[in-house]
């Protein structure tokens, strides 16, 4: 196919992967773990290489692609909002924010009907976790085991991961972690200094673990009965990828407080704490954000709902989630240990380590993430079409046959 390649503006020469590469590698920070690939451009599941070269994207901005790549309505809204106003802190009042703030509550679970409008999952995760410790007093936040929440010094307090831990040590007091699905540990974790319980409907980088309906369930309860406030981070659960636009709407929940991201505003960084009525005590300057609800995002947001709701986005993942795990569950292979999801978050349980399975997959024309050492994890963009799908699945079953 055709393609137009980026230049370099002094050579007027086309930039290649080496050069993109060499360029990047001088420059990075040095906190990526980078594959040897610069992508291009993208449309919708598929993603290009600067040497024009096609993949089927299962990585999919780390779950922030939900709406695919280049959508035209999220392209429009970002044009439109451009052209008009880009930042408008929240000291004064926006057209934008106000109507995506009524429109979230309205399709939130009930009672959220207050939001906080901040950047990243991590933000939005710190938000809540100021939030709970301010309108109860207590200082007590129990996570769980595999848990991961972001990398920001809160939040990663609740992340369990002791690589990621290890280094930032003493991080902020008063967390403990229980194991996941386990109510009784729950339970014994949970005492009168406890401000919130912070859980993952589904554990995503933790391994693709699905909360039980009867943990999910007794946490709430739990959390009702010992004035702790439940916090349900929905960073990368939210916005269809689990068959419904929230995951905790498949146990009919109402949390205290929760979060999303990612995906919310079509791939535009944005993240937003919503706002429970048990929640008190939320007074002036205790907490902002400088781009929080700015008018771009925020209009990027309001077109993602619009198209989740005209496409059905979380109804198509739904299907083709049960669709790509019959897929994956037939494959014949003494590697895999088990096929585990709910809607387009799909894990692949391995008997190896991931890595290899990964650049083979690399290999193929298809991206995916890892999710731990030995958990191969899908997260391909809702806009995906079946057929892609089988190639990918047929992907799979060649790396493994490989292996």
């Amino acid at each position: 196919m055709n393609e137009t390649f980026p230049v370099h503006q002094s050579t007027n020469l086309p930039i290649y992967q080496s050069t993109i590469i060499a360029l990047e590698s001088a420059h990075t920070s040095g906190v990526y773990p980078k594959r040897p690939l610069a992508l291009a451009r993208g449309v919708g599941a598929r993603v290009w290489d600067a040497d024009g070269r096609e993949y089927i994207d299962c990585v999919g901005g780390q779950g922030a692609a939900n709406l695919g790549h280049g959508h035209p309505d999220i392209v429009a809204a970002i044009s439109a909002q451009a052209a008009r106003l880009i930042s408008c802190p929240e000291i004064f009042y926006n057209e934008q924010r106000g109507r995506l703030m009524a429109e979230l509550a309205a399709v939130a679970p009930a009672g959220l009907e207050r939001v906080f409008l901040c950047n990243s999952g991590a933000e939005a995760n710190e938000a809540a976790l100021k939030f709970a410790r301010l309108s109860t007093g207590r200082i007590g936040v129990v996570a769980t085991v595999r848990a991961f929440h972001g990398r920001t010094m809160g939040a990663l307090s609740a992340t369990w991961n002791k690589e990621y831990r290890q280094p930032f040590e003493p991080l902020v007091p008063g967390f403990c972690h229980a194991p996941y699905n386990d109510l009784a540990a729950l339970e014994a974790n949970v005492c009168d200094d406890t401000a919130a319980v912070l859980l993952e409907v589904v554990q995503g980088e933790g391994g693709v673990h699905l909360g039980t309906p009867d943990y999910l369930a007794g946490a709430q309860e739990l959390c009702r009965a010992r004035g702790a406030l439940l916090i349900f981070d929905e960073v990368q659960t939210g916005y269809g990828r689990t068959g419904r636009l929230f995951a905790n709407e498949h146990y009919g929940l109402e949390p205290d407080l929760m979060t999303v991201a990612k995906s919310m505003a079509g791939g535009v960084p944005m993240g937003a704490c919503l706002i429970g009525p048990r929640v008190q005590g939320i007074k002036p300057l205790s907490h902002g954000s400088t781009f929080g609800g700015n008018p771009l995002a925020c209009a990027a947001a309001l077109a993602t709902l619009e198209v989740m709701r005209r496409d059905d986005l979380p109804g198509r993942a739904a299907a083709l989630g049960e669709y790509l795990m019959g897929r994956l569950r037939r494959i014949e292979s003494p590697l895999i240990r088990e096929v585990r999801g709910l809607g387009l978050l799909v894990g692949v349980d391995l008997r190896v380590k991931v890595t290899p399975i990964l650049q083979k997959l690399q290999s193929l024309g298809v991206l995916a993430l890892p999710a731990g050492s030995t958990v191969l994890r899908l997260l391909p963009p809702l806009v995906i079409e079946q057929t892609d799908l089988d190639r990918v699945a047929d992907a799979i079953e060649s790396a493994l046959d490989s292996a």
